[in-house]
């Protein structure tokens, strides 16, 4: 079977975001028995060494340049272009992100190799790469579109929890997202989610779509089970610090929580490890017990050290590579419902895995019930591992995606 994968974010290395993760691995795994074509956009970022590597992957990996235009002009020139670029994607009902990256250059290329019948699936990795997929494809051609995240739900869930860095434009958008995933899922013969959550929100605009949900998995290599636990009162958060869902994150647990939670135990400390920290991120290293490390060489150590891993997240749907990684390396978890997004980690015969926490009592509650309960630590510790092992390995995801693509159309 061909496959022509569509990966407008290049897909490597895969340390370097949650896109950048799930497309790398679920590639992995379908090279081993097939012929993949991967089709990508270079950033500034992209080095050649990054290029070298990924081809290893791929049996041709096609690279377009990522065109970023400066705004320029007074301010007034910038508004007019803000305003066109608004009108652009109103029209178009396409948002303005995926707009920018567009590339007609590339769409070429898809719609020569397409037409003449080289591929046998096509695969959009995150949907803004959806753009490069005509309805007519669907009826010669297996059309998949991997949905990382429902950007309906996403923006709509930013606005609620007032989390949202522009919420008047993304007022604006919402009604523009609301028609756009309802158009777009349209092209496709399979959609991929990652949750069930983001199934229910797409099956509301698509009854008649086929999908399939596929969690994230994780490299049980990269993290392997702690070999003892470290004890204290070390908190850790870690993420893209310019995202942001972990923005949001990390202001609610440093500026909500920790005062509290320190009045109960003055040694706590909260790490907040990532690339990209943002200012107002890199700020908060200046309050008692915050730590801020920015990247780091090794994302698993940081977790080994840890007493318990916090996944305050208050927005954002899709399952979550941070938890994931973190059950994997067998950190005890408090997490939100959207950090814990898809996983059974509590209820009616379900083991306890992780402990749920959404206002600040319920997180100083859980918190101070493991620092204090070396056995619910280790339980934690335990059931967290064992479901990663059984459920949530790349092996498992790759082996999934590898039927939808493959099924008869």
């Amino acid at each position: 079977m061909n496959i022509l994968m569509l990966s407008s974010t290049f897909p490597y290395p895969p340390s370097r975001g949650g896109t950048e993760i799930r497309t790398f691995n679920l590639l992995k795994y379908l090279h081993q028995s097939h012929p993949v074509t991967v089709i990508t956009q270079r950033h500034e970022d992209v080095s050649d060494a990054d290029i070298e590597a990924l081809q290893q992957y791929t049996s041709e990996l096609v690279i377009f340049p990522l065109v970023t235009a400066p705004e320029q002009g007074g301010k007034l020139q910038r508004i007019s272009g803000k305003v066109s670029r608004f009108l652009e994607s109103w029209i178009k009902g396409t948002p303005p992100n995926v707009l920018h990256r567009y590339s007609p250059a590339l769409q070429t290329w898809v719609d020569d190799r397409l037409r003449a019948g080289k591929f046998d699936v096509v695969t959009c990795e995150h949907s803004v790469n959806e753009i490069y997929i005509r309805p007519e494809f669907r009826r010669t051609v297996r059309t998949v579109v991997d949905v990382h995240s429902s950007v309906y739900a996403w923006t709509r869930n930013h606005l609620e929890m007032d989390a949202s860095d522009h919420p008047f434009r993304d007022r604006l958008y919402l009604s523009l997202l609301k028609r756009y995933e309802r158009r777009y899922c349209q092209k496709f013969t399979d959609i991929v989610v990652t949750t069930d959550d983001d199934r229910q929100e797409l099956l509301r605009f698509n009854p008649n779509s086929q999908f399939a949900v596929i969690p994230n998995g994780v490299d049980l290599e990269l993290f392997p089970l702690r070999s003892h636990d470290p004890g204290g009162h070390r908190l850790v958060f870690v993420g893209a610090m310019d995202a942001s869902h972990n923005i949001d994150a990390a202001r609610f647990f440093t500026l909500e929580v920790m005062p509290r939670l320190r009045q109960r135990y003055p040694d706590a400390t909260f790490s907040i490890v990532g690339a990209r920290p943002t200012p107002e991120i890199q700020a908060f290293g200046n309050q008692p017990g915050i730590i801020v490390t920015g990247k780091v060489a090794s994302m698993v150590e940081q977790l080994h050290q840890a007493t318990v891993c916090v996944v305050p997240l208050r927005t954002g749907f899709g399952i979550k590579n941070k938890t994931l990684e973190a059950m994997a390396a067998g950190v005890p978890v408090v997490g939100s419902d959207r950090g814990l997004e898809g996983l059974a980690v509590d209820g009616e015969n379900t083991p306890l895995r992780a402990l749920r926490a959404n206002r600040v009592e319920e997180y100083i509650e859980a918190i101070s019930r493991l620092f204090t309960d070396s056995e619910l630590r280790s339980q934690l510790s335990r059931e967290g591992r064992s479901l990663i092992e059984s459920t949530y390995t790349w092996e498992a995801a790759g082996h999934a995606y590898e039927k939808v693509l493959t099924q008869a159309k």
